[in-house]
């Protein structure tokens, strides 16, 4: 998988895999709008990418890690990439600061 999307911001969480002892699921949120865990918004689009192992950050300085959902939110893109080799997902995109 290598696909750059159009969005101002994105949700990463994780889902289980198919077994307990597996590799885990992300599911990525992607959004027209900053912050919309807050505001209750559903994504504009939903991707499940599954057997991760770990992502990786790229080139992107506005990352939150919300404890409470155990979510990540990516907020101010222009754009965001999302690349998966073997069990790593990378995540790049272009931030307006």
């Amino acid at each position: 998988m290598d696909k750059t999307f159009q969005a101002k911001s994105i949700i990463i969480s994780r889902k289980p895999g198919k077994d307990k002892e597996g590799l885990w699921t992300a599911f990525i949120g992607l959004f027209q709008e900053n912050n919309p865990h807050l505001k209750g918004r559903a994504p504009f689009e939903v991707l499940d990418i599954k057997e991760v192992e770990k992502v990786r950050f790229w080139e992107l300085r506005n990352i939150s890690f919300y404890l409470m959902g155990n979510d990540i939110v990516i907020n101010d893109l222009t754009e965001v990439r999302l690349k998966k080799e073997k069990d790593v997902l990378t995540v790049t995109g272009k931030q307006k600061l």
